[in-house]
């Protein structure tokens, strides 16, 4: 396949990745926006292996093998997660993003030849300065979203963790993160400070994100999107892969306007929710389980709650995380209908941010049939 062609390609399939954004900015044509996407990838897959061409039946047996394995485990996911338990998926996708560029940046620096990045032993310096920084944001990437998917899963504390002089800590890593890269750069592609740099980043993306709390994680996930997409970009000018530029580079700007966008959301500042120890702990137990007090439940059916509200003439419905926790939704639009029926006007206040993501509560809605209107 000619250069041309796959340059074609590659910028066929980063127009789709924008209209696929475009698209998942409106609930309306946010199916047409993933159509959209899915496109774009195959188109970018089925290039890049026609560019490798692997010339041994076992190469393209690995290649089936990975993509079978890969796909199988994805599908079987997406089908048995509940949508109140996407954040957490999220981020565990993010930590594959970091870890897969971390691996070809290892890669790379093993067998520069086979990249057309150096000879035997030596990268060039351009090569250099983009795979160290990849490397870097990709490991911070992987440990910081494992740590996100534990504090959102429940398998450690959501409260924030506050270590000793955590910012001496944090900065004393980064200055040293910042010499090994350049001394990496120094020595034409070192393996040893390769991994020191690799060893360094991954314990630097669990520091920053353990002090950071339960109630913050929704913009934590938002900025690990934005670096795995960085270091998917920073990989792909290493390997000189205008796909994986064009797909960082989307994946990274997008994420650090979300970010921003639900930081102003959360009314909270970008670089308090990230310094860590700002944020809140998760909520306290149901029920009053914490005092130790039995407190008096008062059970009711939707029609129940309607009853008591039918003499309103509006009603704004403020929907939580309990309701989607307890997959109320489907009440919740029973009572609305009731209300209705009796005339009265039915309104729904959505958070920004409700349900831990954007537009994480409008989806649980839709879900009941509540228009997203």
């Amino acid at each position: 396949m000619s250069a041309n062609i796959v340059a074609l390609l590659y910028l066929l399939s980063g127009v789709l990745f924008i209209l696929a954004l475009r698209g998942l900015s409106n609930p309306a044509s946010s199916r047409r926006g993933n159509r959209f996407g899915m496109i774009g990838m195959a188109i970018a897959i089925a290039t890049t292996l026609a560019v490798a061409a692997p010339s041994s039946a076992t190469s393209w047996l690995m290649i089936a093998g990975g993509i079978a394995i890969g796909g199988g485990i994805g599908a079987f996911t997406a089908r048995r997660i509940s949508m109140t338990q996407m954040p957490e998926l999220v981020a565990a996708f993010h930590s594959l993003v970091g870890l897969a560029a971390v691996f070809v940046a290892a890669a790379a620096v093993n067998a520069p030849q086979a990249f057309g990045i150096g000879t035997v032993g030596h990268v060039h310096g351009a090569s250099l300065i983009e795979m160290s920084l990849g490397v870097a944001i990709g490991a911070i990437t992987f440990t910081g979203s494992i740590i996100a998917f534990a504090k959102l899963s429940g398998r450690m504390s959501g409260a924030p963790i506050i270590l000793p002089a955590r910012h001496f800590i944090n900065a004393a890593l980064f200055i040293l993160l910042v010499i090994l890269i350049y001394w990496f750069f120094l020595s034409g592609g070192a393996q040893g400070l390769f991994w020191a740099i690799t060893a360094t980043a991954l314990i630097f993306g669990i520091l920053i994100i353990i002090p950071i709390g339960g109630a913050d994680m929704p913009v934590v996930i938002s900025m690990l999107n934005s670096y795995s997409g960085w270091a998917a970009a920073g990989i792909g000018f290493t390997l000189g892969n205008i796909a994986l530029i064009i797909t960082g580079a989307l994946v990274g700007s997008s994420g650090a306007i979300l970010s921003y966008i639900m930081c102003k959301g959360m009314n909270r500042s970008f670089i308090s929710v990230i310094a860590g120890g700002f944020g809140g702990a998760t909520a306290g137990a149901a029920g009053g389980a914490g005092d130790g007090q039995q407190k008096p439940v008062k059970l009711g059916s939707a029609e129940d709650a309607a009853y008591m509200m039918q003499n309103a003439s509006k009603v704004i419905i403020v929907p939580g995380y309990g309701m989607a926790v307890a997959q109320a939704q489907h009440a919740l639009r029973e009572m609305a209908d009731a209300l209705k029926a009796a005339g009265v006007e039915v309104k729904y206040a959505i958070h920004p941010v409700a349900g831990r993501m954007p537009g994480h509560m409008n989806v649980l809605l839709a879900e009941a049939n509540v228009p997203y209107d």
